[in-house]
């Protein structure tokens, strides 16, 4: 279930918010500037689903979005439990950073967790299959798909380059949860 955890940024770890529902998850994170959408996903992936039948199922969606936010290039990012890079790329994805463009994912299975930085507070978002976020640009965030990770994402970028961070090097993810896959 999608879930919305919002805490001090420097700690205690009291929960400030902990909500699933979806209108409280999108007015909450709309305040700092993110967009969150439940969507509905066309159906389940098989493992023989490649990229390019993922895109296609959902291309009238891709197509408004990039016309909405000035979109140019697309990609599915997919991780499984049996990927043999899952350990660095789960590292990558944990220290903090920001991008020079907005981060927009919409998750067609799966979960995986946003941590974003903003207003003195960190808002940990258990994103699921439906699930579409828009993290603006320049905004402190890191990323945890767990330690068996399983999830699906349509990447939205406005440039070709595709994926770039800027990392702050600040070891605040250390001192906030991990996501736990298992955890519901």
């Amino acid at each position: 279930m999608s879930r919305l955890t919002v805490y001090p940024d420097s700690g205690p770890l009291v929960a400030q918010l902990d909500t699933a529902d979806g209108r409280e998850i999108a007015s909450a994170l709309r305040d700092i500037g993110v967009r969150f959408e439940r969507w509905h996903a066309q159906r389940q992936l098989s493992r023989t689903d490649d990229d390019q039948s993922v895109l296609a199922l959902y291309q009238a969606d891709i197509e408004r979005l990039k016309r909405e936010g000035a979109y140019q290039s697309v990609d599915v990012v997919r991780c499984l439990p049996d990927n043999p890079n899952r350990d660095e790329l789960r590292a990558k994805f944990l220290s903090e950073h920001t991008h020079d463009e907005d981060e927009v994912r919409f998750f067609v299975e799966g979960a995986a967790a946003f941590y974003l930085r903003a207003a003195g507070r960190i808002y940990v978002t258990r994103c699921e299959r439906n699930d579409l976020i828009g993290v603006p640009a320049g905004t402190r965030h890191w990323f945890d798909m767990g330690p068996a990770p399983r999830f699906t994402a349509i990447r939205l970028f406005t440039t070709p380059k595709g994926w770039v961070a800027s990392f702050t090097g600040d070891t605040i993810a250390a001192r906030f949860p991990a996501f736990d896959h298992q955890a519901a």
